[in-house]
């Protein structure tokens, strides 16, 4: 399966009020009703979308060599040490998250804080569940590391994309400030430990 782009689909993941309380810098014990208002009104329909690709990693005099691209990143270095294989990825949580936060901006700004909140939790959670059929699938892993943290940098998006084509596969796209759109999406590298038996 190396280097062959797949795609995955998730239905809505259970989502942990205490991290869409996180993200919206709320402080409560538990959700207000505002944001339960908002949890209700989000479509039927809501499926989160994964496309993704198994390379090799190999260590080299400057860095990493993972397949699609090179990096000179320490700390993806050191994340990814004694791993041969890691798995390239690209989720999204699709285009509703954006278009309610759109529509509530103006009418009601607090509403636009939670539904971006919920989206944030949204694409996690499909990040997490994305990564728990990794480690189903290949055994231990390491945790995901994106562009943009640490010191790797943002413009390994464009590698990303040229390798997963998650514009055609699940409708992310990237525009010259390196910004996905629908902005509730995630790239990320996986260290896989150890292939299973």
């Amino acid at each position: 399966m190396t280097n062959a782009v797949l795609t995955k689909t998730y239905r809505p993941p259970e989502l942990s009020a205490r991290e869409i309380m996180r993200y919206a810098g709320y402080r409560g014990d538990t959700l207000p009703s505002q944001a339960l208002e908002c949890l209700t009104a989000l479509p039927g329909d809501l499926i989160g979308r994964v496309v993704f690709a198994l390379y090799g990693v190999k260590e080299t005099a400057v860095g990493l060599d993972l397949g699609f691209t090179a990096t000179a990143s320490a700390q993806l270095r050191k994340n990814l040490a004694g791993c041969e294989q890691a798995v390239l990825f690209c989720a999204t949580a699709g285009l509703a998250f954006d278009r309610l936060v759109k529509k509530y901006e103006r009418v009601s700004p607090a509403k636009a804080l939670w539904f971006q909140s919920i989206g944030a939790t949204y694409v996690e959670a499909v990040c997490d569940a994305f990564c728990n059929d990794v480690k189903k699938e290949y055994g231990a892993v390491r945790p995901r590391f994106s562009p943009g943290y640490g010191d790797l940098p943002l413009t390994l998006q464009k590698d990303i994309f040229a390798a997963l084509s998650p514009e055609k596969h699940i409708g992310v796209t990237l525009n010259g400030n390196l910004f996905m759109t629908p902005t509730k999406s995630v790239t990320a590298i996986v260290g896989i430990e150890k292939m299973n038996d």
